[in-house]
């Protein structure tokens, strides 16, 4: 899951189902312990495109703050519906993953374009959307996030700088919401992320050298492959 993380930035949404099917665990489980890991594949990431410069602060700071209070709305949320239901919700989740790579590319709106206020109420909007999904499902904000910012108009560079930080911060504040249900498997989370780690900085490796579309292609077939057969096991 890190090595698709860092290769193509959808991967870790497979986390979950992973985790169902490998780990054993159920649902609730599975998606709180997911995002617990997001947390530390998030701070390296972000470090990561931090050192290139390709995080935009002063819009960053408008998502992460709009994704902070949704995204713990998100967790009491998944852990008030049933097993059934959040198994759906994960599911479309990873076919909407998989199904966004075939979309066209919109082009990137130019500044002058849209003027501040509603720049910023775009990015908050986004950062909202992004929290409650992230806290929600245990999916990550980027899998939210970067559809988004793209569908709007914003660079991909800007869109995945941001995910990274939005990462952080919708992956925090969705894991405190689980803690306090006890949701979060640490033994699993702990012997997961220092795979994913590992696998985030092979993947960024791989992202350079490779083609870029055949790599997304190919995580949106595993996607959407995934995604059908979780909702198949709820029929």
């Amino acid at each position: 899951m890190g090595l698709l993380i860092g290769a193509v930035g959808i991967g870790g949404v497979l986390l979950i189902p992973a985790l169902i099917v490998l780990g054993g665990l159920g649902p609730h489980a599975a998606s709180a312990t997911a995002l617990a890991t997001f947390l530390f594949t998030g701070l390296l990431g972000t470090w990561l495109f931090q050192r290139r410069g390709s995080i935009d602060w002063g819009r960053t700071a408008v998502v992460c703050v709009a994704a902070v209070l949704f995204s713990a709305i998100g967790a009491v949320v998944a852990q008030a519906v049933s097993a059934v239901v959040l198994t759906r919700v994960i599911a479309l989740c990873i076919v909407f993953a998989g199904s966004y790579v075939f979309l066209p590319i919109r082009p990137a709106a130019a500044p002058s374009s849209r003027g501040p206020a509603h720049e910023r109420a775009l990015l908050a909007f986004i950062g909202a959307a992004a929290g409650f999904g992230s806290g929600l499902s245990g999916a990550g904000g980027p899998l939210f996030s970067v559809p988004l910012m793209m569908i709007f108009g914003f660079p991909p560079l800007m869109a995945i700088g941001t995910s990274q930080a939005l990462q952080v911060i919708s992956a925090g504040a969705g894991t405190a919401a689980n803690l306090h249900f006890g949701a979060v498997d640490f033994a699993s989370a702990l012997w997961v992320t220092g795979f994913e780690l590992a696998g985030v900085l092979a993947g960024a490796k791989i992202a350079h050298v490779a083609s870029p579309a055949q790599l997304r292609k190919g995580a949106a077939v595993l996607c959407l492959v995934v995604g059908a057969a979780m909702l198949l096991r709820t029929l």
